[in-house]
């Protein structure tokens, strides 16, 4: 059942009229407790200026003409017909007035009762045609500072909406591809093996299992971004040392650096023990190292400097690579996010996945860059036990 002041529109109008109501009764009120005062003050005064001696004698009204001025120059029943005529004409106009603000009343708030629900309607019709999939809508921005706001935030919503779709498009095309190259070099030696090309041979066979394998990993890294996003990611918690655990990392990592010609350095301290499941925290290590290796030409640098800060263990992981704008320091933990599409491999998912598993510990990464071209440091905080 619809209530009667459901709509916005009718709240609006309502209390629009309710103003004009509560300022006409109170104009009424004022005017008949305060008209009739001043008009007794007014002909009271009058009548003695008139009874003055100077009015009298000086020509004005002579002795023979003077009437009995007992009671003044006005006689009661004059005085009396002055007062009704007075109250008549005064209601008279009150009731006008009424009638006229009433009317201006009505029409004025329906006009900003319009003009306010206007870019409501506005919203409206963008948001519907958001929700059905149009994420380049804008809203047109008000006047009225207020909903100006309310009308950024949608436009900041669709804009945000935009480039998720786009980045989920472009993901699932790089998915379909990263599917399509293991599985069309497995078919090839399938059908080859069946026309009788050639025999199974060792090199086939690996070959096969690192296409298996990468098909594998995919899946795991889709699956392992859903968990992260979802905070659902198993955990196995116990203390362990993070100098340790980015030591070993590295050193799993050392044979893809000197393929690639970059040199890693790493400095540490004392051991800093925290508690975490030390497969996900590698897998988180492994993401961000790995991102800065991939972003960093050959003849460049990675540093990783581990330290404890307060009362986290820090990781901070430093590039000489293509560097971030501003904007870009966030992004990159976006969805599907990636800074350069001519870096090969990679999904745009792995420093998303990092950063949710180093929030299930209850840390977090930063990205901080003084601009494109200056590299980039990735600052991973967890907190010491």
């Amino acid at each position: 059942m619809t209530r009667p002041f459901g709509s916005l529109r009718t709240r609006l109008m309502a209390s629009y009229l309710v103003v004009v109501l509560i300022g006409a009764v109170t104009l009424v009120m004022m005017v008949e407790l305060l008209a009739p005062a001043y008009f007794e003050g007014d002909v009271r005064s009058m009548n003695e200026m008139m009874m003055a001696p100077d009015m009298t004698m000086d020509g004005m009204i002579s002795g023979q003409d003077m009437p009995d001025m007992s009671h003044g120059f006005l006689t009661p029943t004059v005085e009396q017909g002055l007062r009704d005529a007075f109250a008549g004409s005064l209601r008279r106009a009150l009731v006008v007035a009424l009638l006229v603000a009433g009317l201006a009343g009505m029409a004025i708030a329906s006009f900003a009762t319009r003009r306010i629900l206007a870019p409501l309607a506005s919203v409206r019709r963008v948001t519907r045609r958001m929700a059905g999939g149009s994420y380049e809508e804008r809203v047109e921005l008000p006047a009225e500072v207020e909903l100006a706001a309310v009308a950024q935030d949608v436009n900041a919503l669709a804009q945000a909406l935009d480039e998720t779709e786009q980045r989920r498009v472009r993901l699932i095309s790089e998915v379909a591809h990263e599917l399509r190259t293991p599985l069309t070099t497995i078919e090839g030696y399938v059908e080859g093996l069946l026309d009788g090309v050639f025999e199974p041979t060792p090199e086939m066979l690996a070959a096969w299992d690192r296409e298996i394998r990468r098909l594998k990993r995919l899946t795991e890294d889709l699956g392992a971004l859903s968990r992260a996003e979802e905070g659902a990611q198993p955990l196995d918690f116990e203390e362990l040392d993070v100098t340790e655990l980015v030591g070993q990392v590295i050193e799993r990592l050392r044979g893809q650096f000197e393929v690639k010609g970059v040199t890693v350095e790493i400095e540490r301290g004392e051991e800093l023990r925290v508690r975490g499941d030390r497969d996900r925290l590698s897998q988180v290590f492994i993401n961000v190292i790995g991102n800065a290796l991939a972003y960093t030409p050959p003849g460049g640098q990675v540093s990783v400097d581990i330290r404890s800060e307060g009362p986290d263990a820090l990781v901070r992981v430093t590039d000489t690579g293509l560097g971030l704008t501003s904007e870009q320091q966030t992004q990159v933990f976006e969805r599907f996010y990636r800074a350069d599409h001519s870096v090969p491999g990679g999904t745009g998912i792995g420093l998303t996945i990092a950063r949710g598993i180093a929030r299930q510990h209850g840390g977090d990464i930063t990205a901080t860059s003084t601009g494109l071209g200056e590299g980039a440091t990735f600052v991973i905080r967890i907190p010491l036990v």
